[in-house]
């Protein structure tokens, strides 16, 4: 009798990890997006209650693996972008979107801030009926709120090719480079190209008192 209650509670046990295993995933959901430099996006959405992890990478073009020098240099149609996975019972996909255009300028067509050339531009990139609609339910919110066309486009989502390593958590580092200034940790480097390339800025003067992530 001891036996057969052990082997049933080890089945329970089982059931109940797949169930809840299962659960948990179907509640992950991923979102990609492109808003500039992606340093500063991955950054921004890191911070995210619900947010469990933020890639940086390429997507939207027509280049296979690019590089990040391929992809800056211009010519393959790749987006810094960065891949969002969250957990839609904390953060919904509408409020990961709806954060996401108040931490650009989503009424620059030529890059972000002081990043200029197509791979700078934003874009939302979806890969189902729900994400388009709500996608452009977010944009033309955003036009509302401030009474100017934005040119964020909703795209369909392609291949997402990740970044470099070097690039992943990039202002967390801690390595040593050497600038212009001095040798400095690569953490007070991105603080220093982040401050000097204006974003928080130009976000804090588009969005006022909407904007997000500024300091």
């Amino acid at each position: 009798m001891h036996r057969l209650f052990t082997v049933s509670a080890i089945a329970v046990t089982l059931f109940l990890s797949a169930v809840l295993g299962s659960a948990s995933h179907a509640a992950t959901e991923k979102a990609v997006v492109a808003g500039g430099c992606f340093w500063c996006v991955e950054a921004d959405f890191e911070k995210v209650p619900g947010v469990r992890s933020v890639v940086s990478g390429y997507t939207g073009g027509n280049v296979a693996n690019p590089t990040y020098k391929q992809v800056t240099a211009g010519g393959t149609g790749h987006y810094e972008a960065v891949e969002i996975t969250f957990d839609n019972a904390r953060i919904s996909y509408d409020q990961v979107i709806r954060l996401f255009l108040r931490s650009v300028d989503p009424l620059d067509a030529g890059g972000q801030f002081c990043d200029r050339g197509d791979s700078y531009r934003t874009a939302i990139f979806v890969s189902n009926a729900a994400q388009k609609a709500s996608a452009q339910a977010a944009v033309a919110e955003a036009t509302a709120a401030l009474g100017q066309r934005v040119v964020t486009p909703v795209l369909s989502a392609g291949r997402f090719y990740e970044a470099e390593d070097y690039h992943q958590d990039y202002y967390k580092s801690r390595d040593v480079i050497l600038t212009r200034a001095g040798p400095k940790q690569k953490r007070n480097a991105y603080t220093f190209y982040r401050d000097a390339c204006g974003r928080d800025a130009r976000v804090k003067a588009v969005w006022g008192g909407e904007a997000a992530f500024v300091k």
